[in-house]
């Protein structure tokens, strides 16, 4: 793609898909990290403009006043006053400098965010509307929006490369962050399964038909309002695990998977494995734990999610780390291998560049949509 030539003193116009790439899915998943990465930097060139402008008023300040002539009079003010002056002058040099750059930003964002497919699109993408299974599973998923202070308005998407190198948790605790505090209990815990359950559906719709086999363990039940839409679909592989006896059937049947792929594997014969058992990708969907869970089930639990993405077998829990207390630092490699997500805006993530704390939004379809449901079916005639 090219850009249509800008006016004479103007900055290039953005456009969709102007990355490196071998297909236009690589292009715009590089040019959106891309975003993420100049974005990162800008607001740390900003940044670390105004607090260089600071400490010099600083030391400016306390070198003029440091004789005790000039800490009365005009003298003094005088040097208070230039030394603001001096700081206003850097601060709004750099802010222009910010503003310019956030421009060019929020004009390539509005170009890429309506031509990102289906993988990558919000819920309120139009692509969504004719949407159909794809012949090759995605490149990345898209988990929700990132943000920093100096521009709210300015959302980056977060994509994730799949297959999945880290397992999700989707922290439905009420310590996590200040917005969960603020939110009732229950209605934190159905916003994070509508949460797990929307991320679901956007990995069933950009597989092929069959080639992503879902399974659920929900001990209590709690989850059964937001796991509705699945179930009534039909694109789960068996029915939700309930009760001990379901956390100990799926998680058995999911570590013989794993056991049975990595044999294969290391004997250099992937294909030789047994006609029943499921070779496509696996997602395991986790609520409420660890009721239900034994030590034995916790183990399975820690080796699934250690050993099964390098074979295809993922994990997305939605817990509170609170409720699991109990197992003291036995659980801490766990939640460490898992990327921590909040149901709700929460400043809690970092990029790679400068360590940026920025806001993550979770991908969520919007109030009153369809939208869960319209793809659903098309999965649904898809798998069959």
């Amino acid at each position: 793609p090219q850009a249509p030539p800008a006016a004479p003193g103007e900055p290039a116009r953005p456009v969709a898909g102007d990355a490196a790439g071998w297909s236009m899915e690589e292009r715009l998943y590089n040019q959106v990290w891309g975003m993420f990465e100049d974005l990162a930097r800008t607001a740390a060139a900003y940044r670390s403009a105004v607090g260089f402008a600071d400490d010099r008023m600083d030391r400016e300040l306390d070198e003029a006043l440091s004789d005790p002539r000039h800490r009365l009079g005009g003298a003094g003010n005088a040097a208070r006053d230039a030394a603001q002056a001096r700081r206003d002058e850097l601060v709004g040099q750099a802010k222009a400098a910010l503003d310019r750059d956030l421009a060019q930003l929020a004009a390539e964002a509005e170009v890429v965010e309506p031509a990102l497919p289906a993988a990558y699109a919000r819920w309120d993408n139009p692509v969504w509307h004719g949407h159909t299974l794809p012949e090759q599973p995605p490149m990345a998923v898209r988990l929700g929006d990132l943000h920093l202070p100096e521009r709210p308005d300015l959302r980056i998407p977060m994509l994730v490369r799949f297959p999945l190198e880290r397992g999700l948790w989707i922290d439905n605790g009420r310590t996590g962050s200040e917005a969960a505090m603020t939110m009732d209990t229950d209605r934190l815990r159905r916003v994070a399964m509508d949460t797990a359950v929307a991320h679901v559906v956007r990995m069933l719709a950009v597989h092929p038909g069959g080639r992503l086999s879902v399974h659920v363990i929900d001990p209590a039940g709690a989850g059964a309002a937001s796991l509705a839409p699945l179930v009534r679909a039909g694109v789960l592989a068996a029915p939700p695990g309930a009760g001990a006896a379901g956390v100990t059937q799926t998680l058995e049947r999911l570590t013989r998977r794993v056991d049975l792929a990595q044999m294969a594997v290391r004997a250099g014969a992937p294909e030789d494995l047994p006609p029943d058992l499921d070779t496509s990708d696996q997602l395991l969907v986790v609520h409420d734990f660890p009721h239900g869970f034994d030590d034995r089930a916790v183990t399975q639990l820690r080796y699934l999610a250690d050993e099964g993405p390098a074979v295809g077998v993922h994990l997305l829990m939605v817990a509170d780390r609170d409720e699991a207390s109990a197992y003291g630092p036995l659980l801490d490699p766990l939640w460490r291998s898992l990327m921590r997500l909040s149901p709700v805006p929460d400043d809690h993530l970092a990029d790679p560049w400068v360590g940026h704390s920025w806001t993550f939004e979770p991908a969520l379809p919007p109030q009153g949509s369809q939208v869960l449901d319209i793809v659903l079916g098309q999965v649904s005639r898809g798998g069959r």
